[in-house]
């Protein structure tokens, strides 16, 4: 038996098991959401220098970043707990779907680009959101189940102001809208305009939480704009809609 085994145990084992759980739960829970991932991220910096305080023998650096990882972890848990709530509903629900995903087809593409475009041009406000790997439902099971294939007329009977569901949004899965009013968790980033609606924050803040991609039809002014990976894109025309829809639902 080699030298670096001889001191093994069963129970030595069983602790580095039992860590292994511990540590792949934590990886799990912040990989699943990309806010949660980034404060994790800055967290591992704060320890980071709090180790190299030490090693350098940085009294004054030490003192301050002794303190620092755990003033952040309270305002982590108190600033994240949306986050944190749907993370573990995810993770309780099994969000997280297998890679055979299944994609609309080019019908399906083509029925919202010409919903999205006849929304725009009549200026009513709309969201749809196009699931991918991340399933939505979470947000599904709190609205009103269709399951309904896709089409333009449909999305606009949805959005038509002063129907029961015209406020909330839209999720298509594959070829069939799953649901409609579903209503999103909207996002905490600051870097938008006071006047900024609530359809815009809403489609920011799932994009930030999952791999989805979501439309929007402004109410105000008719302008188109998607949402995905936490990013806001103003689209200049139709082609340029088809072109993101393309190479996200392909």
């Amino acid at each position: 038996m080699p030298n670096w085994a001889q001191g093994l145990s069963f129970w030595m084992l069983l602790d580095f098991y039992l860590i292994f759980i511990l540590v792949l739960l934590i990886l799990r829970f912040v990989l699943h959401n990309k806010r949660m991932f980034s404060m994790f991220i800055f967290y591992l910096f704060l320890l980071a220098i709090l180790w190299l305080s030490s090693t350098l023998e940085l009294p004054i650096s030490k003192d301050i970043y002794m303190m620092a990882p755990w003033v952040f972890l309270f305002f982590m848990i108190i600033i994240g707990a949306p986050d944190i709530r749907l993370t573990l509903e995810s993770l309780w629900k099994e969000t997280a779907k297998s890679s055979a995903v299944m994609m609309g087809s080019d019908r399906t593409k083509n029925e919202i680009i010409k919903a999205v475009t006849l929304l725009s041009k009549n200026k009513i406000g709309g969201l749809i959101t196009i699931e991918k790997f991340n399933t939505l439902d979470q947000y599904s099971e709190r609205a009103i189940m269709l399951n309904a294939d896709v089409s333009h007329e449909l999305l606009i009977n949805i959005f038509t102001p002063n129907t029961p569901l015209h406020d909330g949004a839209v999720i298509v899965r594959g070829d069939k809208i799953l649901c409609a009013g579903a209503y999103y968790v909207l996002t905490s980033n600051e870097n938008f305009e006071k006047t900024t609606g609530s359809r815009h924050r809403a489609a920011l803040g799932i994009s930030e939480i999952t791999d989805s991609l979501t439309v929007i039809v402004s109410e105000e002014t008719g302008s188109i704009s998607i949402a995905i990976n936490g990013v806001m894109t103003k689209m200049k025309d139709e082609n340029a809609l088809n072109e993101y829809l393309s190479l996200f639902m392909k």
